[in-house]
Formats: C-alpha cells, sequence, structure tokens
C-alpha cells in the first residue's frame, strides 16, 4: 500500500530552497569584459564598442547555450581605461584578477600593446576590435587577436590612393606621437615615399591638443598637395575646421580609422575641408559587411545615434569568444584559448579566422570620404 508521508512545514521549505539551490547551480555566469575609453575625448567611440559587445551578450543569452553541462548566462563586465595606457594595465590586471573569461579591448594601440603583456601572464584571452599598430601581435602572445586590418594595410592602401588617384606629388605629415598615430603614419610615409611622393614636412601634436594653427601656419608656407594626420577624430576635427581658417581647405586631407567616425563632420563643424578627407578603416563598411545591413537596423534600435565604426566588430569578436567555448566545451580561458586560433567563424563583418599571430588571415580596408556631411566609401 502507498503510504503518504506529510512533512512538517519547516521541513518543506528547506527541501523546496535546496531543489532551488540546486536548480540554480545548473546556471554557470560567464563574465565577457569591455574595455576602452567610455570616458575623455574619445568617449563616443569607446561606448560605441562597448555598445557591440553588450548586443552580444543579450543574442547569446538568447540562444540558451549549455556549455560543461551548465546553462550559461552571459555578463557584460565594463571597464573604463581612458584612453591611458597606464589605467589600461591597471583595468587588465583587475578583469585578470576577476577571472573575466575573455576581454575584448582595449581601443587603441597604445592601451592594447601594454595591456596585452598583462593578458598573456595571466593566461586571458583577448580581442581587439580596433587596435591597428603592427606592433601588438609581434610579440607572439598566445592570448592576444586582432579582428581588423592593421596599420600596415591601412597607411599603405591610403598612400596608394593617395599618388594612384589623386594624384598628389608633395604631402605633410602630422602624428599624436601615440604607438598608433606613429605607426600609421611611419607605414603612410614609407608606402609614400615609395610612389614618389615628396615628404615636405613631418610634424607632431598630442591626443589632447585643439590647437593646431602653429603646425598648420608652419606647414602652409611648404605648399604641400596633401596632409596625413596619424591620430584621432577628436583631434581631426579642430584640425580640419583651422585648416579652413588658414585659406588650406583645398589641401587634401589623409587619415586612419580613429579618425574615420560617423562624428568626425559633427567635430569639424561640418567645415568645407571634409570634402577633402579620405580616411581607411579596416574592413568592410557596415553596409556591405555579410550581416551588416540587419545587424545596424537592429542596433540602431537598441542604441538610437550611437553608431561609429567598430561596435560590429565588438560583437564580432564577443562572438568569437562565445565560438571557442563552445568548440572547447568549456568557460575556462586557460582551456577555449587554444581554440581561438582555430576559429573558423561566419561573422556580422565576415568570415573570421585567424594566422598563428592572432592576426585575421584575409583583413580587408574600406576608404571613406566625406559628402553632405556623411562618411561614404570609395570602395
Amino acid at each position: 500500500m502507498l503510504r503518504l508521508v506529510s512533512l512538517p512545514l519547516g521541513a518543506a521549505a528547506a527541501c523546496a530552497v535546496i531543489a532551488g539551490t540546486a536548480h540554480a547551480q545548473d546556471v554557470q555566469v560567464v563574465k565577457i569584459a569591455h574595455a576602452g575609453p567610455v570616458s575623455g575625448g574619445i568617449a563616443h567611440i569607446g561606448k560605441d564598442t562597448e555598445n557591440g559587445v553588450r548586443l552580444a551578450v543579450e543574442d547569446l543569452n538568447a540562444q540558451a547555450l549549455v556549455i560543461g553541462g551548465k546553462k550559461i548566462k552571459f555578463e557584460l563586465a565594463a571597464e573604463d581605461d581612458a584612453g591611458d595606457p597606464r589605467q589600461a594595465t591597471a583595468v587588465a590586471q583587475k578583469l585578470c584578477d576577476q577571472k573575466v573569461a575573455g576581454v575584448v579591448g582595449h581601443l587603441q594601440s597604445g592601451t592594447s600593446i601594454p595591456a596585452s603583456a598583462v593578458y598573456a601572464k595571466c593566461d586571458m584571452p583577448h580581442i581587439t576590435a580596433s587596435a591597428s599598430n603592427p606592433d601588438l601581435t609581434k610579440p607572439g602572445h598566445k592570448t592576444t587577436f586582432r579582428l581588423i586590418a592593421n596599420d600596415n594595410a591601412l597607411g599603405a592602401a591610403l598612400a596608394l590612393f593617395g599618388a594612384d588617384h589623386l594624384k598628389i606629388k608633395t604631402v605633410a605629415i602630422i602624428d599624436d606621437r601615440t604607438a598608433y598615430g606613429q605607426g600609421v603614419a611611419s607605414v603612410f610615409k614609407a608606402t609614400a615615399l615609395q610612389k614618389g611622393v615628396k615628404v615636405v614636412g613631418e610634424e607632431f601634436t598630442n591626443d589632447k591638443a585643439t590647437d593646431f594653427m602653429a603646425i598648420l601656419t608652419s606647414i602652409k608656407n611648404k605648399k604641400p598637395d596633401a596632409i596625413f594626420y596619424g591620430g584621432l577624430d577628436a583631434q581631426a576635427g579642430p584640425m580640419l575646421r583651422q585648416m579652413e581658417q588658414l585659406g588650406l581647405s583645398g589641401v587634401k586631407y589623409f587619415g586612419g580609422d580613429a579618425l574615420c567616425t560617423e562624428k568626425l563632420p559633427e567635430l569639424a563643424s561640418k567645415t568645407q575641408a571634409l570634402k577633402n578627407v579620405t580616411c581607411a578603416t579596416g574592413g568592410a563598411s557596415v553596409d556591405k559587411m555579410q550581416g551588416g545591413a540587419d545587424w545596424k537596423k537592429r542596433y540602431d534600435v537598441k542604441f538610437p545615434g550611437q553608431f561609429q565604426i567598430y561596435s560590429p566588430y565588438a560583437y564580432d569578436a564577443t562572438m568569437v569568444l562565445a565560438d571557442a567555448m563552445k568548440r572547447a566545451n568549456s568557460v575556462d580561458p586557460k582551456v577555449f584559448n587554444a581554440f581561438i586560433s582555430k576559429t573558423e567563424y561566419k561573422g556580422v563583418t565576415a568570415n573570421i579566422a585567424f594566422t598563428s599571430k592572432g592576426e585575421l588571415t584575409t583583413p580587408a580596408v574600406t576608404l571613406y570620404t566625406y559628402k553632405d556631411g556623411r562618411r561614404v566609401a570609395l570602395n
């Protein structure tokens, strides 16, 4: 005969708590970090990449993934490095200590390079969606990966376009003394010289400057066909305004991905000099990415008016980390990191695979100009 046993109220409650705890243990929280500048002059770019990670985390959670026998709940660990190398290394150590699963970041080469050494020591995989200095991957850290073309591709593409299509004969070069600015400027210079373009002047500023009148006046006296600036949109905008004030609005203006943003027209007060800008980004324009159009619609609904440039790459970087976890059947960075180098992932931005150095196997470069206050792809 079946005997029904009734439990006292307290015992029944205890059983319910135990059952609930067991259920909760089936869900494992996995933190993916974003590290970049979300304060300061280029906070708009840092927030854009953070948005990309945030959107990816939401999409991953919608998949209800099970890894290592446990349901996975992804969370974003967001850190501000303020674009400062020392703060970036402190952030990197903090993320190591917190034992996040992986990092999307940092934004700039000057912050990514020192942070990469910290991540290497704690076996923390990190994927930059934007830092382009080739020196980032030269140490050969097995934890370092880049999701865009590096400066060797960007600087060379700009110099070739200037020489072959715009027929420039002379150029003045300015850089902001950062690892990024100096790196892309040096590649542009080397390629320009190979094409017979004469470098008539070299100047430098810093990534906090707003007054370029002295530099531009010196350059004006040398009458270059073009100016190349290795630096950020926060400086390129005021520089373009001041070029127009000095009567240099007819001079061609070249720059890399860090100034090639949607916000540049605003920062330049939509000066007429914008029409002479040619800039390059490492990757396809969002409307030409294999999943870009639909992704951009979703991004704009979630983060209206915030799109700049790198968020699709930050999104894909997050997805690449999760893909490696799935293939490794582990969320332990020391286990799944080895699977990142074997990535074959169809992302929003492109089909993603890495070389042994952590570079993309087939990086793309897109050239842009600005028309009617909007960024327009040239290729």
